[in-house]
């Protein structure tokens, strides 16, 4: 079901989905068939289309999944929450620059997208936080992964950057092993 708010449009083999939170579109293999009529978005197998069945499956899935995930983006939005673990570190933004100090001799600074919005939280006795917000899934989950690449969680001393109420498995150190 397409919600009220979203028009979704086909031309060629582009699907367009135009919402009031953006604007996505997306090319279709022509081994499927895109459907768009009552409210709702079909997607068929090409029978005659000389890619191997399995291949043509497989493109049944992913097409179908990115079109609702650009319906879900364009009606309602991504929302992505990561928490800097670690003494020292701290995060800032000045609109989409953000500035990550992260125990390295330097501070990073990561240019976002115009399509992402970000807020940074610094509370004292609380680990800074970063909210992403963006209609784009994909490019939401790039950018997360992006940051996240600056201090990868560790399992011995649990420090790095973790998603929102993401659990560290610990290990225990050297220290720790029977004698």
């Amino acid at each position: 079901m397409i919600p009220a708010g979203v028009t979704v449009s086909q031309n060629g083999g582009i699907v367009s989905v135009k919402g009031p939170k953006g604007e996505l579109s997306q090319k279709v293999d022509s081994s499927i068939i895109v459907k768009i009529e009552d409210g709702r978005i079909t997607f068929e197998i090409d029978e005659n289309s000389p890619v191997n069945y399995k291949q043509k499956q497989a493109f049944h899935g992913l097409y179908r999944s990115l079109v609702n995930n650009m319906v879900v983006g364009v009606s309602e939005g991504y929302k992505k929450e990561l928490e800097l673990v670690g003494v020292g570190y701290r995060v800032s933004n000045q609109g989409n620059l953000i500035e990550l100090t992260l125990g390295y001799t330097h501070p990073i600074f990561l240019e976002l997208p115009k399509e992402v919005k970000v807020e940074t939280k610094s509370e004292r006795n609380q680990n800074p936080q970063i909210t992403l917000e963006s209609c784009n899934k994909e490019l939401l989950g790039l950018i997360c992964a992006k940051i996240r690449s600056f201090r990868m969680p560790e399992p011995y001393k649990g420090k790095g950057i973790l998603f929102k109420g993401e659990v560290i498995r610990r290990k225990s150190g050297k220290s720790a092993s029977a004698k």
